[in-house]
């Protein structure tokens, strides 16, 4: 099987990685724009089989061709792509916005050769090199297929899913807009709203700013402020119609907010508070979702030389691989703990009993 990527950074590069993995017999061709050392780094890798720079002719014998540019850019390729395809090619795309490029897709006469497809994980950090094989296993793949989708073209891309370790979840575009927009766009005009709060009234407090003030909680809420300027800017005006419907919503309750501070209404306060960590308490965060997979584990410590190497020693005797490590010093943990972040939830298992019977604390978290 011949795949085209046009684009190809953190989600194309994962699920070019993830196949590989299965099918090493894979042809992997990708276009991109200007020449890119880390693309070239991906053909040196086994990866890539070619890079290209024009959308051209090379393009006419591939089974599947994923559009994994911003948004606005992917519609802007189905023209040149529509006379290069062969009949049975699927076109498919990784956007988080679906309404518009199926309105184009109709005007173009392509219906029966797209599925749109959006594989809801990611991260802050973005491009080819921050992807990686593991990044969408268990999280959900969603597909929205045209009214002309073939069944056959249908499950080959449930398939496809399959093989990378994703939750396949079929859907129309309009039901896929507005979840994207409630739990996904929404919450990163709040994260870029929030650091902007600060930023404006950065001022001086005794020497240092607000950021300088900013502690887990702060970062955590706001992470996703640091994903792709670009990107989010192609999302936002993609998906405008739904994201203005939930972000008025989310006016609102800022305003239910703004009006009971002002007439103190406690017992409404500590309600809403309450139905919200009810709520958040609710989303899984070992099973299933929507996120990537994360397995850690939290392990007090004692602040003197060698102990985090000493953990470290401990899980490697039980051949126990450590994706991530450092220490988390915030309001949650105030004292500092040890975050040791891990490949397989029964990689975290076998950790914290390790570490147990060795009598060191393991903290909780959310």
């Amino acid at each position: 099987m011949k795949l085209g990527f046009l684009g190809f950074g953190l989600i194309g590069g994962s699920i070019a990685r993830s196949l590989k993995r299965k099918e090493e017999n894979l042809y992997i061709q990708v276009y991109t724009r200007r020449k890119n050392a880390e693309l070239e780094k991906g053909v040196t890798d086994g990866i890539i089989n070619r890079l290209v720079y024009n959308i051209d002719s090379s393009f006419s014998d591939c089974d599947i061709i994923f559009l994994c540019a911003p948004t606005l850019t992917n519609i802007s390729f189905l023209k040149k792509l529509k006379p290069l395809m062969k009949p049975d090619c699927i076109l498919t795309d990784v956007g988080s916005v679906k309404g518009n490029i199926h309105k184009e897709i109709i005007k173009l006469k392509m219906e029966s050769s797209f599925i749109g497809g959006h594989p809801m994980a990611g991260s802050e950090k973005t491009g080819y090199e921050n992807s990686n094989t593991t990044l969408l296993e268990n999280a959900y793949y969603l597909l929205t297929p045209t009214k002309k989708t073939s069944a056959e073209n249908l499950r080959t891309m449930k398939e496809l899913v399959s093989k990378i370790g994703s939750v396949c979840i079929v859907l129309s575009p309009m039901e896929h807009d507005n979840i994207t927009a409630a739990i996904s766009h929404v919450p990163h005009i709040v994260a870029a709203a929030l650091v902007n709060l600060a930023r404006i009234h950065d001022v001086d407090y005794a020497g240092l700013g607000l950021k300088d003030f900013a502690a887990g909680g702060f970062k955590d809420i706001t992470r996703i402020a640091s994903s792709s300027p670009e990107m989010w800017q192609n999302i936002m005006i993609s998906n405008a119609d739904s994201i203005r419907f939930f972000l008025k919503e989310y006016i609102g309750l800022l305003n239910d907010f703004h009006m009971m501070l002002k007439k103190k209404e406690r017992k409404r306060l500590e309600e809403t508070f309450q139905d919200a960590g009810n709520y958040r308490d609710a989303i899984p965060s070992k099973n299933k979702s929507m996120l990537s997979r994360c397995f850690e584990v939290f392990v007090d410590i004692a602040d003197e030389t060698g102990a985090i190497a000493t953990i470290a020693t401990i899980l490697a005797k039980q051949d126990i691989s450590i994706k991530n490590i450092g220490i988390i010093h915030n309001r949650e943990f105030a004292d500092g703990v040890l975050r040791i972040e891990l490949y397989q939830e029964q990689d975290a298992v076998e950790a914290e009993a390790h570490l147990r019977s060795r009598n060191y604390i393991i903290c909780s978290r959310s």
